[in-house]
């Protein structure tokens, strides 16, 4: 008797599946974080990225998963789920490699050039996503890609103001290194095959 082969997920539902569930471990996270009077940020993940200090190396591996608050946190929910749900479509190893180098691009800029203070925020992921996914149809001469692309800086495109210096305590330096590695992401991955 042979093994009936099961049948593979959808990819809609597995890049849905792997959205929510990333976003849902961040309030997971700052649930915790907030029932403990933020030993998450302050204790256990040694608040975020403080530029230039050693002791602020290990919140490039781990300051997208904090932020500062619940306020902070909702904010950045809509355009995790939104751009990790199109930027999984394209697979999950590539999705992840994607996310790996926004993620490091986007730390290592700020640990060294940040303004002085903490960094923190998945902020940086919602800036590269966009970026990657504005651009990659232009590296990968995909016109149904430059297509999304266009829609979603119709519908995105406003954020991006967001790595200009403005507002006293937003990472823009974190949402800039964010968005150049996901221009590097998409020049690295999104090349035609």
């Amino acid at each position: 008797m042979t093994a009936t082969p099961t049948p593979s997920r959808p990819v809609w539902r597995t890049a849905l599946l792997g959205s929510v569930a990333f976003v849902a471990l961040l309030w997971v996270l700052e649930v915790v974080d907030q029932t403990t009077g933020s030993a998450l940020d302050a204790e256990v993940f040694a608040n975020g990225i403080t530029p230039r200090d050693t002791d602020g190396l290990v919140g490039i591996l781990l300051a997208p998963l904090l932020h500062g608050g619940f306020g902070h946190l909702a904010g950045n929910t809509v355009p995790l789920l939104v751009l990790g749900f199109l930027l999984l479509l394209s697979g999950v190893p590539r999705a992840l490699a994607v996310t790996a180098v926004v993620w490091l691009t986007a730390g290592a800029g700020v640990w060294l050039v940040g303004a002085p203070g903490v960094h923190l925020g998945a902020s940086v992921l919602v800036f590269g996503w966009l970026a990657f996914l504005l651009v990659r149809g232009v590296f990968a001469r995909n016109l149904g890609q430059v297509a999304l692309g266009l829609v979603l800086l119709v519908v995105y495109g406003g954020v991006l103001w967001g790595v200009l210096p403005g507002d006293p305590g937003v990472s823009w330096e974190g949402h800039l290194f964010g968005a150049l590695g996901g221009i590097g992401a998409a020049a690295v991955l999104a090349r035609p095959r």
